[in-house]
């Protein structure tokens, strides 16, 4: 059985679709920021029943700082996209006060999604068989990480060109994790040397996932992203050009690294 918020966020994930469809306002407009917290409902109730355990349930705290977390970390890639110009949003409510409170309700969602959609998927026998041979890390390893995203998150900033968001999607995960590693946290480092590729699988999956599921709720808003990179806009599923659906899925380990890193740095 469901929990009742379960229950609730299926049925507002629903409503939300109806209505939108039906061009009701403001959720049309809303639509698919509404349809991401039923679905955090709904999906955190499905790890409650599976682990027995969910950020809801028993990790509240950690719920509300990684969801405020979520909005500073994604405020981060707009002002890269200030500089790449991947995107830009459409049919945005005209009162400043309104955008801002839709911005904040949106950003909100990311974080606690995709990672919620991850530990789901973790539960699964496929992703917890999935093991390698335990080995050490070398402290020249967890440098050379370093030093490869500090390269990926500045270059596209130090030489801006719509074409360079890529490395901005995996630099975090290469620049951070070592240090959330060395601080003790929950690092996809250590579960490489502990042999481990069960949250690592778990998470490219529930990226790839939930990316289907931002351009799908995304399409048919009233207040929606479009994609103005300069590639591939000839095959398009929804407004994201095909190749890109593959970025969801490093962007969903970027966001957990993100979140341990800044959980680490806080000792929250």
């Amino acid at each position: 059985m469901l929990r009742p918020y379960g229950v609730i966020g299926f049925l507002v994930m629903a409503a939300s679709e109806a209505l939108m469809f039906l061009h009701v306002e403001p959720v049309a407009t809303f639509h698919t920021t509404i349809a991401w917290w039923g679905y955090i409902l709904f999906i955190d109730s499905l790890v409650a029943r599976r682990a027995g355990d969910s950020l809801l349930t028993r990790r509240r705290r950690d719920f509300v700082l990684m969801a405020a977390l979520s909005v500073v970390f994604w405020l981060v890639f707009e002002w890269y996209n200030l500089y790449l110009e991947n995107w830009v949003y459409a049919g945005l409510p005209p009162q400043a006060w309104l955008r801002w409170l839709g911005y904040v309700a949106a950003f909100a969602t990311i974080t606690p999604a995709l990672l919620e959609t991850g530990e789901l998927l973790a539960t699964f026998g496929p992703f917890q068989r999935l093991r390698v041979r335990r080995r050490p890390l070398s402290r020249a390893t967890l440098r050379w990480s370093m030093a490869a995203g500090l390269v990926m998150v500045g270059s596209p900033a130090l030489w801006p060109s719509p074409y360079l968001f890529a490395p901005v999607w995996v630099g975090f995960i290469f620049l951070l994790d070592p240090l959330v590693y060395w601080m003790g946290g929950r690092s996809l480092w250590r579960d490489l040397e502990e042999g481990s590729l069960r949250h690592a699988a778990a998470l490219f999956a529930g990226g790839l996932w939930c990316g289907f599921l931002w351009e799908f709720w995304n399409y048919w808003a009233h207040a929606k992203w479009m994609y103005i990179v300069p590639i591939m806009q000839g095959t398009k599923i929804f407004e994201m050009p095909l190749l890109g659906y593959l970025g969801f899925m490093p962007f969903a380990l970027e966001c957990f690294v993100m979140f341990y890193w800044a959980k680490a740095m806080l000792r929250f």
